[in-house]
C-alpha cells in the first residue's frame, strides 16, 4: 500500500480525495473529501510530531529521543506549526537565535543559516 500524497507531482497543486473503497466488502464511495491538515506533513514531520506527543511536549525528552539539539527541536516545531497553516507567534529575534545556535553547533552550514535568516 502506498502513502497518501497531497500535492500533484505534475503541477504541485493540492490533490483532493474523491474515492474511498472498503478492502473487506468492496463498497465504494465517491465524493469530494477533505484531508486533515496533518496529511500535508512530510514523513519526517509526522515522525517529529509523534515523538513530540509521546514526550508530552517535553522538549528535553524530544532532544534525547531524536538525538538533536534544543534549537533543532524548536526549528522543527516551528516548521510543523507553519506547515499546518498557523502563524508562528514567536518574535523573529528568537528564530534568529535558534538559527545562530544551529550554526554554532555545526548542525547547519553558513549558507543554510543565511537562507533561513533571510526568510
Amino acid at each position: 500500500m502506498h502513502s497518501l500524497i497531497h500535492q500533484c507531482p505534475v503541477c504541485d497543486h493540492a490533490l483532493h480525495v474523491t474515492k474511498l473503497k472498503c478492502k473487506q466488502c468492496h463498497t465504494t464511495i465517491e465524493n469530494n473529501f477533505s484531508l486533515s491538515k496533518f496529511a500535508t506533513l512530510s514523513k519526517d514531520q509526522l515522525h517529529f510530531v509523534e515523538v513530540f506527543l509521546v514526550s508530552r511536549g517535553n522538549i528535553k525528552e524530544v532532544e534525547k529521543a531524536l538525538d538533536i539539539s534544543y534549537p533543532t527541536v524548536r526549528a522543527k516545531l516551528n516548521e510543523v506549526i507553519a506547515r499546518l497553516g498557523y502563524e508562528n507567534k514567536e518574535k523573529d529575534v528568537n528564530r534568529n537565535k535558534e538559527v545562530i545556535g544551529l550554526l554554532e553547533s555545526g548542525e547547519i552550514t553558513l549558507e543554510k543559516a543565511m537562507s533561513l535568516l533571510k526568510k
